[in-house]
């Protein structure tokens, strides 16, 4: 079969430059992928992204290429294109990649000085910006049939080595996460070395749509979003209540481990940001306002309005450990670009506290924290989790010794629970060290949500003191924590954990009755009494639709039980159950039936 003709490409290759230097071009390209090895994966999928911008620039030759990296499970590449990208387009990019990897041509790779590789994509211009900004000399170029590419590399031998893949779908990006920089188009994909694996690949993704939290928002009447409150969710009263169950989840906790819960202000004096260190430190994530003359800043975190409160009165080192807990909402700026659902807000609340303590309580306030931290997650069915040890960021506050200090603590802790965890160098908060906590979902998704922080620094910048045994006055340590950390982000966590199907005790709803025709609908309503005062949170579907058609819809709702009524279950005082699952119960004494539920919702089953 003869070699498919490939489309040349109006700038110059690599073999031009050898040529005019006098050089022969080297060989390229990395090992052959092997599925033993990670790397090779990754470095496929770097290929992929290269072939793909060769693709899009053989079907839109003025187009102008941004990057192409590897990411998890896939790649992607930045395009400034002269229209929008459709599913067509899609299509015949796709087609292309197929032609391109058929005709199994190598990667060649070169290093050239800065300037002759700015004259080699001087067609491109973020290429030669991101030239411009190299501080080596000499810089790699990677090149496939004419498409010559600015690459760290390495790649695959040839474009022949590339398996299976699929392009997945076109997203907005702004050129290097700035948005007064041009918006690009960002095209991602997959690849893997078997069609098999592509295939699984796929039907775990179809099965994250189905479970996407933003749909499930939607269609559960849950919560919403609008452009006049960007990155702020609207909860509606289903949603609500998921919300305040999880808040009462929590507040039933502070009461187990003593802690006082506080409502501090929203918005502070910029003095207030100056001496925490976020003014300096975290100012481009904060709303500023001018009032009276005067600079102030809505709160991103509590802990500097908690020193406040500490700060207010003298305390005694019989007070300590001090928690203080807080729910107030918080806001800090996200840039549109990154904003996603509820993972990803500006406006949001955190089952935040902090706990003011003396060193020799460190060790078992972390313990109980942990302890805490596990019986929450059992309580969200979720599952184990993995630690980190976050470690001091390039920019800090604090001096080094309070940082090796705080480290070597919080190390101890863990080591103390016997808890296996990997330190993470530069990831700490620029206030001190954590320990983070890494749960993964229903579909092997692993979302950050527990933190401990160590803070050395914060009773420093804001002369926290208590009174010692002997009358002294010393300063007291900080941890912070959140458990769910932002409520917000965890609601939808955990809606796509269960694909919006709550366990009972957090669902919105948790019953309804569903009476066959118009004359069950007074029992229906007597059923519904009788269980609301039992304190379960139940709903009456007196439509005039057919019985399936009321089943179907609850059955959409996610709703854990449906209690249908007819004329025997109207005499005999009786409910037939239809579980979430199909599984059915008739005859059902309605005693019974408050029963088992009081029961699943008390041990949140």
């Amino acid at each position: 079969m003869a070699e498919p003709k490939m489309p040349e490409h109006p700038h110059l290759g690599i073999a031009d430059l050898n040529e005019a230097a006098g050089e022969p071009s080297p060989p390229g390209g990395a090992e052959p992928p092997t599925p033993e090895h990670d790397e090779s994966l990754g470095t496929m999928r770097h290929s992929a992204a290269h072939i793909m911008a060769e693709a899009v620039l053989s079907l839109f030759p003025d187009a102008k290429i941004g990057i192409g990296p590897v990411i998890e499970n896939g790649f992607y590449y930045d395009f400034l294109l002269p229209r929008a990208l459709t599913p067509d387009d899609l299509a015949a990019v796709e087609a292309r990649m197929r032609e391109i990897i058929a005709a199994d041509a190598p990667f060649v790779r070169t290093e050239v000085d800065k300037e002759m590789a700015k004259k080699l994509l001087a067609d491109q211009p973020f290429k030669v910006e991101l030239i411009t900004e190299i501080p080596d000399e000499q810089v790699r170029i990677y090149e496939q049939h004419g498409f010559a590419d600015l690459c760290r590399g390495p790649h695959v031998p040839s474009t022949g080595k590339v398996g299976a893949f699929k392009l997945l779908n076109v997203a907005g990006a702004y050129w290097r996460g700035d948005e007064r920089r041009p918006m690009l188009q960002r095209i991602y994909g997959t690849a893997w070395y078997t069609q098999e694996e592509l295939d699984q690949h796929l039907a775990w993704l179809e099965e994250a749509q189905r479970r996407d939290h933003r749909r499930l928002g939607r269609d559960l009447e849950l919560f919403f979003f609008d452009p006049i409150a960007p990155g702020s969710p609207f909860f509606l009263p289903k949603g609500a209540t998921v919300y305040n169950l999880m808040v009462g989840f929590m507040r039933e906790l502070y009461v187990k481990y003593g802690y006082q819960e506080v409502i501090t202000p929203q918005l502070f004096s910029a003095d207030l940001w100056k001496r925490s260190g976020h003014y300096e430190n975290y100012r481009e994530n904060m709303y500023f306002v001018e009032s009276e003359d005067r600079e102030f800043g809505l709160k991103p975190m509590n802990c500097p309005g908690h020193c406040v409160v500490f700060v207010s009165r003298l305390h005694s080192y019989r007070e300590l450990p001090l928690r203080m807990a807080d729910f107030g909402r918080l806001h800090r700026y996200e840039r549109s670009g990154v904003l996603s659902g509820l993972t990803r807000v500006r406006s949001f609340s955190q089952d935040d506290a902090h706990i003011f303590c003396r060193p020799d309580q460190v060790q078992e306030e972390i313990s109980a924290l942990i302890r805490m931290m596990r019986e929450t997650y059992a309580a969200f069915h979720l599952g184990a989790p993995r630690f980190t040890l976050s470690l001091r960021p390039e920019k800090r506050v604090g001096t080094d010794a309070a940082w090796d200090w705080a480290e070597d603590t919080l190390r101890q802790a863990l080591r103390g629970e016997g808890i296996v965890f990997e330190e993470v160098p530069g990831e700490g908060a620029f206030y001190g060290p954590k320990i983070d906590t890494f749960v993964k979902d229903a579909l092997g998704r692993e979302w950050q949500l527990n933190t401990i922080q160590l803070d050395p620094n914060l009773p420093e910048r804001f002369d926290l003191e208590y009174v010692t045994e002997d009358g002294r006055h010393e300063r007291p340590l900080m941890i912070h924590r959140a458990v769910l950390g932002s409520i917000e982000r965890f609601f939808g966590v955990l809606l796509e954990h269960h694909a919006g199907a709550f366990p009972v005790w957090l669902a919105p709803v948790q019953a309804v009755v569903i009476p066959i025709a118009d004359r069950h609908t007074a029992y229906a309503e007597q059923v519904a009494v009788e269980l609301r005062a039992a304190e379960l949170r139940v709903t009456v579907d007196a439509r005039s639709e057919r019985m399936q058609a009321k089943i179907r819809d609850a059955q959409l709702q996610k709703i854990p039980y449906m209690l249908v009524v007819g004329d025997k279950e109207q005499e005999a005082g009786t409910v037939t159950v239809r579980h979430r699952s199909g599984e059915q119960q008739p005859g059902t004494p309605l005693g019974a039936f408050k029963e088992m539920a009081q029961e699943a919702v008390r041990e949140r089953q």
